[in-house]
């Protein structure tokens, strides 16, 4: 049921929620330090991470930015305990309907290739998949991450 669901722009407090939904969900990993990372979505204006809470309790994000030409997505989670009721969904509209506000009109996001459940979720919402290939190179001498 989501009737007491909202979303809204992170605050200070939301931190050690966030990091902790992120966790239960697998989304972090050894070389991107989630506070460093939250700390960058918030510290310009073309970005952002905006919370999920159910009946007043954070159970979900979405982190959304954009270059001036395309949006972002990252880091969109729901708590495992709250999956499965439409709140996924609504992060990702709430990502749209910010990135829409400040007048880009495409977004974009990664899915590893053997994820097939988020590549069900995304379909489902009515994303496609686009062949692209993409290149990295790490900045700091750090190799071996994904």
């Amino acid at each position: 049921m989501t009737a007491g669901f909202t979303h809204r722009t992170i605050a200070d407090s939301d931190v050690d929620a966030i990091i902790a939904v992120w966790k239960q969900c697998g989304l972090t990993r050894p070389w991107n330090e989630p506070r460093a990372d939250i700390a960058l979505a918030r510290a310009g204006s073309n970005s952002t991470i905006l919370i999920g809470e159910n009946d007043h309790t954070v159970i979900a994000s979405v982190m959304v930015g954009h270059d001036g030409h395309r949006g972002w997505m990252y880091y969109l989670a729901v708590d495992p305990i709250e999956q499965k009721n439409g709140f996924g969904l609504r992060m990702v509209r709430a990502a749209e309907d910010w990135l829409k506000a400040r007048g880009i009109e495409k977004v974009m996001l990664m899915v590893r290739p053997e994820n097939e459940r988020a590549r069900g979720f995304y379909h489902a919402a009515g994303y496609e998949e686009e062949p692209r290939i993409i290149f990295a190179k790490w900045l700091n001498g750090v190799s071996g991450g994904v």
